[in-house]
C-alpha cells in the first residue's frame, strides 16, 4: 500500500484500560519517529505492526521513540522496538520507567501516608496495591535523552516541545507554528476531561504537585496559541481548541462547586467526599477517583472557599464563613 502523503500518521491501538483505544503517531522528518507506543500487550503490538504495514512501514523502520508522558498506554510499547533506538521525553518520565526499588518504596509510602491524611479507613488501604497494577503494562527501558519546554524536536525542524504538566508530571506536547498543529497526548481530549493524577513528589519529603491547578494553568497557556488542529492521545482530532479549553475549565469548576455544596452540608474528609462523588466506581478506580476529589479540594482551597482542619481520622474540610454563597 502506498505511504500516506501527510507527515503525521495516526495509529490507533487497543488498551486494557477503561479509557479504551489510544493513539500513537508516526511523524516523518529527518528521522522516522514514533510518538507514544501503546501498551505492552500482544494485542497492542499486533495493531501497531498492522497499522505500520498499512502505511508501508515495519517496526524496524522506526528511528526514534518519543513519549508524551509515562502512563503505560503511552509508553509501554517501547519494548517492542529496538533497544538501540533513541528514546526521548520529559526527564520526569524516568522514575516511572526505571521503577527502582527506592522509587517503588517512595511510591507506596507516599500513598499510605496520604491515605491516612485523606481519611481513608484502614480496611480500604489495600487499594494502594491496585495503583501498581497498571505498571505491568509499562516499558522496561529508560530514556536516552530528555526534552524540556522550548526544545526543538530532534529530527523534526519546525516542531517545538511545549511542557504541559498536570495530567502527569512528565507530560509534554509538540507544536508546529507554521501550520498550528499540536500533538497533544492526553492534554486536550475532545469528549472527556483528562484526569490530573496525584503523584509522589519529585523529591521525597517535599510537597506534592497540585495537579489540577497545574493542569488548569497548562491549558490556559495554550489558549492564545494559534492551534489549528490537535492530534490527541484518545478520541477525535480537535479543531475547536478554545471551546474545548473553556469546556474543561467550566466543567471542572462545576464539579468543584458540587464538592463545595457537599462540604456546606457536612464537613467531610476527602475519602467521604470521594465516596459520595463516586459511590460505585471508587473501588474499581481508586487512583482516578481520589485524584479527581483531591483536585477539586485543591481548587477550592486555592479559591479560599474552604479550609482544612487536622483531626485524628484525617483532614476535615469545612466551608469558609465568607464562602457561604
Amino acid at each position: 500500500m502506498p505511504q500516506s502523503k501527510t507527515d503525521i500518521i495516526k495509529l490507533t491501538l487497543p488498551t486494557p484500560f477503561a479509557v479504551g483505544d489510544v493513539h500513537a503517531y508516526l511523524l516523518k522528518g529527518d528521522v522516522l519517529t514514533l510518538i507514544d507506543t501503546g501498551t505492552k500487550t500482544d494485542k497492542s503490538r499486533q495493531a501497531l505492526e498492522q497499522g505500520l504495514e498499512m502505511q508501508g512501514y515495519r517496526l524496524s523502520d522506526i528511528e526514534q521513540i518519543l513519549i508524551t508522558h509515562h502512563h503505560p498506554d503511552h509508553a509501554g510499547g517501547a519494548d517492542f522496538l529496538s533497544p538501540d533506538l533513541p528514546f526521548v521525553g520529559h526527564k520526569n518520565n524516568q522514575r516511572w520507567l526505571t521503577l527502582s526499588d527506592e522509587f517503588l518504596q517512595e511510591h507506596d509510602e507516599f500513598f499510605y501516608t496520604h491515605s491516612k491524611i485523606l481519611g481513608v479507613p484502614p480496611e480500604y488501604i489495600g487499594f494502594i496495591k491496585y495503583l501498581r497494577q497498571s505498571l505491568k503494562f509499562s516499558s522496561n527501558r529508560t530514556l536516552t535523552g530528555y526534552l524540556q519546554n522550548g526544545d526543538a524536536v530532534p529530527g523534526h525542524p519546525g516542531w517545538q516541545v511545549v511542557e504541559t504538566l498536570g495530567h502527569a508530571q512528565s507530560h509534554i506536547s509538540l507544536y508546529r507554528e507554521t501550520d498550528g498543529r499540536l500533538i497533544g497526548g492526553d492534554h486536550l481530549l475532545a469528549k472527556i476531561s483528562p484526569n490530573p493524577l496525584i503523584e509522589p513528589p519529585l523529591v521525597k519529603g517535599e510537597e506534592r504537585a497540585k495537579s489540577l491547578l497545574q493542569y488548569n494553568q497548562s491549558i490556559k497557556e495554550l489558549y492564545d496559541l494559534p492551534i489549528s488542529l490537535v492530534y490527541p492521545g484518545h478520541g477525535e482530532n480537535i479543531t475547536d481548541v478554545r471551546d474545548v479549553i473553556n469546556r474543561n475549565l467550566n466543567r471542572q469548576h462545576e464539579r468543584a462547586m458540587t464538592v463545595k455544596g457537599m462540604i456546606k452540608e457536612k464537613p467531610s474528609t476527602a475519602f467521604e467526599l470521594c465516596s459520595r462523588l463516586f459511590p460505585k466506581v471508587f473501588m474499581k478506580e481508586p487512583g482516578l477517583t481520589l485524584s479527581e476529589t483531591i483536585g477539586q479540594l485543591d481548587y477550592l482551597l486555592d479559591r479560599e472557599d474552604i479550609r482544612l482542619e487536622e483531626t485524628e481520622t484525617g483532614i476535615l474540610y469545612t466551608l469558609n464563613n465568607r464562602a457561604e454563597g
